[in-house]
């Protein structure tokens, strides 16, 4: 009981991403209309648009109109990531994390977790700059181009048909994750996810370290797989984890033996120069 309780975190992004391929898989399969399309343009309930911003906006930069719906979906979208959740797409919602997640287990279970063959600091910014290559290949193609090599859309649209050879795809982003680059896919090239970095620079729901707590045992820094979102922060100072591209996985939160770590409503400095939050366990 003990250890599913140490892994809340772990269990309830599963079920939070099982559960929404489940509804995707369902609409098609039996009809309903609780969640119907992808991960880049649905319906809830089938009232509530809900559309992926780098999806509208590759549709933007290769010339589509843009429907009202997908407006009101991004709208919608920006608001539940850029106020409240952050980057929590990449560890609540897209079902890739589950593959990334396995392979940065294998990681751990077979060799030194710093035994990559890229050199981390050069390709972290990558994932940027690719954003911006492919919303410029958008409007060279008339088309949105990631939508094309998109591992989600594949995933999903899988779950929903048929995989395909979709799964050649899946297994390469696998074997590149777990031999070549840590978190390499989605720390280091998944635009998808810089964009959701972007989106949830400012939201509410942040992580806070208190360094009265910490002893500085590295478990959280271990098992992150954004690291150095946490290394201006852990054992320096009681601060919320700032760093743009926090996935709000909880992760760090369940390592933490020193209950150093919780998630906490960010509020921002006061008139008085006081530090507002609330910490909730």
């Amino acid at each position: 009981m003990g250890s599913i309780i140490k892994n809340k975190y772990l269990i309830l992004r599963r079920i939070s991403q099982l559960s929404i391929l489940f509804l995707y898989f369902a609409a098609n399969a039996y009809g309903w209309k609780i969640l119907v399309g992808n991960l880049s343009f649905s319906k809830l309930f089938n009232t509530i648009p809900l559309s992926d911003p780098f999806a509208v906006l590759q549709m933007l930069f290769a010339g589509a109109a843009i429907s009202a719906d997908l407006i009101l979906g991004v709208f919608v979208v920006l608001f539940l990531y850029g106020v409240i959740g952050g980057r929590a797409y990449c560890s609540w919602v897209c079902p890739v994390n589950m593959i990334t997640d396995l392979a940065a287990w294998v990681r751990r279970k077979t060799h030194h977790e710093k035994d990559n063959l890229i050199s981390t600091t050069k390709t972290r910014k990558f994932r940027y700059a690719f954003l911006v290559v492919l919303l410029i290949a958008s409007a060279f193609i008339g088309a949105a181009a990631f939508e094309f090599i998109s591992p989600i859309g594949i995933f999903t649209r899988g779950v929903a048909f048929s995989l395909g050879f979709g799964w050649i795809w899946l297994l390469t982003i696998f074997i590149f994750d777990a031999f070549v680059l840590k978190n390499g896919w989605c720390g280091h090239i998944c635009p998808v996810g810089a964009m959701y970095s972007l989106v949830g620079s400012k939201s509410l729901i942040r992580v806070y370290h208190n360094k009265d707590n910490c002893t500085a045992c590295g478990e959280c820094l271990n098992i992150c797989p954004e690291t150095q979102v946490l290394t201006p922060v852990i054992d320096k100072k009681s601060d919320y984890i700032n760093g743009i591209e926090c996935t709000n996985c909880g992760r760090c939160i369940e390592v933490c033996n020193d209950n150093a770590l919780n998630f906490s409503i960010r509020k921002y400095i006061n008139s008085k120069g006081e530090n507002n939050e609330k910490t909730t366990n």
